[in-house]
């Protein structure tokens, strides 16, 4: 479905900022590199702790991160071969399946009682652990987000995990509008920003806009050429919930891996390429000068959307009756999607309730 770039109503804006995250799809929620072995890592997927573990078969494990005699934080505790232990009273529960196994004051051949911590389907890739919070049973149909350049020698990677005090749909509003580069005019990312076309779909949504730039760093990366005071290019914006990409021809895609954590907190797990050649003498250097990118370049302009995002937040949090104008199609398309996935999760729960009524014994 292809959309008219023109304005449309407003009337969804509380309807987006309102929406519950549907938790049946692929989330990214850790860093593996930060998951050694008998470290417990903790997460959360709108409002549910987690704990994340590595056992001793190699298997990455996801719980709740809550122990269901007294509530304690398992992240506290510690691994102990397959098995996750309250640091509490020592209860111990299993890895994939989430079972009490063993309490360490029962007598010998006592019963143990029914008590579970629910368990998560995970997997590993691209350097990062996923958790499907959904239903288990859909885990095999839905898809992890394709990153082709992931591993590619051809493209270079530069990573950036950060944290919003804001609801999602206000970070991905703020990586869907192009517009705002007007925020980062200091750094001379883009400007003369020109939406050219939007395209919509039950799952996904994207946003095709004309640009310019002449940063000092973008003939050094690829995006324009040695001597060439102003580039332009086109900037496509896709969001297949709940993920963001963004690519600028074939010569820098970013892929940005939202977590909702929250009504008020976001993470993201961002992945910046660049068809940018290293010469093999500076090879060795590879690791500072990702350093340098992340630190000297995005993490500046990232913390204005960061500023950005979280004043919406509390703005929005003291006067949600306040009205609101906005002027760009890309940002409705997208509160359309992310109403419509609230929406689609909601109708699950329910159809799977009123099975559950029905056949109930009368």
């Amino acid at each position: 479905m292809e959309l008219e770039t023109a304005q449309r109503s407003q009337t969804i804006y509380i309807a987006a900022r309102e929406a519950e995250a549907n938790p049946n799809h692929w989330y990214a929620i850790a860093r593996v590199d930060k998951l050694k072995p008998g470290k417990i890592l903790t997460a959360k997927f709108w409002n549910q702790p987690l704990a994340i573990f590595r056992d001793e078969t190699g298997q990455i494990r996801i719980l709740d991160d809550a122990c269901p005699h007294k509530g304690v934080a398992l992240h506290k505790g510690v691994v102990n071969g397959c098995h996750l232990v309250c640091p509490y009273h020592g209860w111990e529960f299993e890895g994939k399946s989430g079972e009490c196994v063993a309490i360490p004051y029962l007598t010998q051949g006592q019963k143990l009682p029914k008590a579970s911590v629910r368990s998560y389907p995970v997997q590993e890739r691209y350097g990062l652990v996923w958790v499907f919070p959904g239903d288990p049973a859909l885990a095999s149909e839905r898809a992890i987000i394709d990153i082709p350049e992931y591993g590619d020698d051809d493209w270079f990677l530069v990573r950036l995990e950060v944290s919003f005090g804001s609801h999602f749909s206000i970070c991905n509003e703020n990586a869907i509008d192009l517009f705002h580069g007007y925020l980062h005019r200091k750094y001379q990312v883009w400007y003369d920003t020109k939406l050219v076309k939007i395209q919509e779909s039950p799952e996904m949504m994207q946003a095709q806009y004309d640009v310019a730039y002449q940063n000092p760093l973008a003939s050094l990366f690829g995006l324009s050429k040695w001597g060439v005071k102003e580039t332009t290019g086109q900037i496509t914006v896709r969001y297949p919930y709940p993920n963001l990409t963004s690519s600028l021809g074939d010569i820098s895609h970013v892929y940005l891996l939202r977590l909702p954590a929250s009504n008020t907190e976001s993470q993201s797990f961002g992945l910046f390429f660049s068809k940018v050649k290293i010469p093999k003498i500076l090879a060795p250097f590879k690791p500072l000068i990702r350093a340098a990118l992340r630190h000297f370049v995005l993490v500046k302009v990232v913390q204005q959307d960061i500023e950005m995002n979280e004043n919406e937040q509390e703005i929005y949090e003291n006067d949600r009756d306040r009205p609101f104008v906005e002027v760009n199609p890309a940002i409705f398309s997208l509160r359309r999607l992310i109403v419509r996935q609230d929406e689609q999760y909601k109708a699950s729960i329910n159809s799977t309730l009123q099975k559950v009524k029905v056949g109930k014994p009368q």
